[in-house]
């Protein structure tokens, strides 16, 4: 290893090289030439003082020290963007690019239209928008701002509590008409159910409040709560909906209304660094103006 500092340059291309698998293919994400990402790599071994990767038949395989240097690398790479998008919209103005974690259905089904009205009042605001049912950190600059389906822990975090989205369960009226409709927990069981594949920590929190819902009574199994979504929507069978969303389709049904239904406490959350940044605060106060509203007009 050597005492000189690796430029920026030579983590991203090393880490490119990790996430396509090969140097051309680097080479096209950053709009280098292979040469150019071979000596990069070459660099940060000679720097690091290991191998960092092992050509094999389907390319360039990383070593364990190069996996060790990845998320340190990712960091880098969030950083980096961070500083970029905070710098185009410092100054005041309300201009520059902001991204917004949030879930895979906040981000399909509910964020939107929401956010077609913020770039009608501020065009000069570019959004990126990272879905993902994992939490992003904040913290580490994965995103400016996140809608929270948890409640937010982390320090030095702005964080306005925008209400409880409630979950309902659902089916289309389809398939109520061919296979009957429940009346109690225990008539589910004859019934077409569909959940999760594997279980999280939010699950196992839901799990504790209706201790029915288990994993062996799923006739569809799915992690995406968009492939749930759509399988309500087409008629395969009974499942959990927010009840917003449900609402919109004048053919879901609400199944078991007495019986089963719970809430998740909902946040947009911030870094504190970013309140002084026009563009930030626009999505910010955009975001828990609209989701307010969402959760003001759910069905009572």
């Amino acid at each position: 290893m050597t005492d000189t500092d690796p430029s920026w340059d030579l983590y991203r291309s090393f880490l490119a090289v990790v996430r396509d698998g090969s140097l051309s293919a680097a080479a096209r994400t950053l709009g280098l030439t292979q040469p150019t990402i071979g000596r990069h790599i070459d660099a940060l071994e000679s720097v690091v003082g290991t191998q960092l990767f092992v050509r094999s038949r389907h390319g360039l395989a990383p070593t364990d020290a190069a996996l060790e240097l990845r998320s340190h690398a990712e960091a880098m790479a969030s950083t980096a963007a961070a500083l970029l998008r905070a710098a185009s919209g410092s100054g005041g103005k309300v201009e520059g690019t902001v991204r917004i974690a949030a879930s895979e259905v906040m981000g399909v089904e509910v964020l939107p239209s929401i956010l077609a009205g913020l770039a009608q009042r501020h065009p000069g605001v570019v959004l990126e928008l990272a879905l993902s049912n994992d939490v992003a950190d904040l913290l580490r600059r994965d995103a400016d701002i996140a809608v929270r389906m948890v409640e937010p822990r982390q320090q030095a975090l702005i964080a306005m509590r925008v209400g409880t989205i409630r979950i309902g369960l659902y089916a289309h009226r389809r398939y109520l008409g061919r296979a009957g409709t429940p009346r109690t927990f225990e008539e589910l069981e004859g019934h077409a159910l569909i959940g999760f594949d594997r279980e999280s920590a939010a699950i196992r929190g839901v799990q504790k409040r209706i201790p029915f819902l288990k994993r062996s009574l799923f006739a569809l199994r799915a992690d995406s709560d968009l492939a749930q979504i759509a399988a309500l929507r087409a008629g395969f069978g009974i499942g959990a909906c927010q009840m917003a969303l449900a609402a919109r389709n004048r053919h879901l049904v609400r199944v078991l209304p007495g019986l089963f239904e719970f809430g998740i406490e909902t946040s947009v959350v911030m870094h504190e660094d970013l309140r002084g940044n026009g563009a930030c605060r626009a999505v910010y106060d955009a975001l828990v103006a609209g989701l307010k509203a969402y959760v003001r007009d759910q069905p009572r």
